[in-house]
Order: structure tokens, then C-alpha cells, then sequence
């Protein structure tokens, strides 16, 4: 049986540090629910603080990383898959995933959820940003779900899991 993968994805140098704690926390949470922990394999940002999440309490993580170096994928990274493909690896990001989380919004990460909208995936949506909330929220009202912190977003993953 394959194990469920939570991808997490947001932004890298950019990243606040709101959504760095809700990637570390989600990160950390789906790993003590057994789930393998998946994001872009950066050693920056939502990536990596989502796997250090998932290494703390003893999970699995994959990391898909953009470039054709294993060597700069984030040491949390138990799997890395290198692609050498630049961005268009958030389309391997999203369809490689079960669930996916997303904390901020930045160009990449709207990359990654319009992606995952026009695969008819879910993306639970935490970021504070209201103009891309609206906008994400009206292009794709049945597939963005918004929520507020960690513990929401890992009780919207759950439920979605259960329905798809």
C-alpha cells in the first residue's frame, strides 16, 4: 500500500515567519499522522521548515527539487527527486500529492495552486493575503479551501482525504 503525501508549498526566501511556523507545524503534524511529507526540496523557506516539521516527529519526507544537484536539496529531505526542471517541477509537486497545503502566497506558490486547480485538486489555503484569497476563492470556489492556522489546515486535509 503507497503511503498518502502532504504537500507542502509556499514561498521560499520570502517566506514570513507566520508561514514558516504553520509549515513546520502541519509538517510536524501530518508526519504523527503517518503521512510522508512532501515540498520542493529547497533548503529555504516553507520547504524546508514543512520537512524539518515532518523530521521532528520522525516522519518521511520527499523533496522534489528544481535543479539537477541532489546536493541542494534541504537535509530534511529523506527522498530527493531531481528534476533539472527549474519551476515546471510544481506541476510534478502537485500531481505527486494527495493534499496540499498552502502556506503564503507568493508567484511560485500561486503557480503551484493554479496547477492544482486545473487538475481539479483541493488546496487548503493559509495565508493572510486577502487579495489572493478572493481572487483564489472565486477562480476556483470548490477546490480553495481557506483556513487560518495549522490545526485547521491539518482538520481540512483530513476531511478532504476522507471524501476523495
Amino acid at each position: 500500500m503507497t503511503k498518502t503525501i502532504i504537500g507542502i508549498m509556499g514561498p521560499g526566501e520570502k517566506a514570513t515567519q507566520q508561514d514558516l511556523d504553520i509549515a513546520y507545524e502541519i509538517g510536524k503534524c501530518a508526519a504523527e499522522a503517518g503521512y510522508t511529507v512532501m515540498t520542493g526540496a529547497r533548503p529555504a523557506g516553507v520547504m524546508e521548515a514543512g520537512l524539518r516539521g515532518a523530521k521532528s516527529a520522525g516522519g518521511q519526507t520527499l523533496g522534489i527539487i528544481p535543479s539537477k544537484n541532489k546536493a541542494e536539496a534541504s537535509p530534511y529531505a529523506d527522498i530527493v527527486v531531481v528534476t533539472g526542471l527549474n519551476s515546471a517541477r510544481n506541476y510534478i509537486n502537485i500531481l505527486t500529492s494527495d493534499a496540499i497545503v498552502a502556506c503564503g502566497a507568493e508567484a511560485g506558490t500561486l503557480s503551484e495552486i493554479a496547477l492544482a486547480i486545473k487538475e481539479k485538486k483541493h488546496v487548503v489555503l493559509v495565508t493572510q493575503n486577502k487579495k489572493a484569497i478572493d481572487f483564489l476563492k472565486e477562480l476556483a470556489p470548490d477546490f480553495v479551501h481557506n483556513v487560518k492556522n495549522a490545526a485547521e489546515a491539518m482538520q481540512a486535509v483530513m476531511k478532504l482525504l476522507q471524501t476523495d
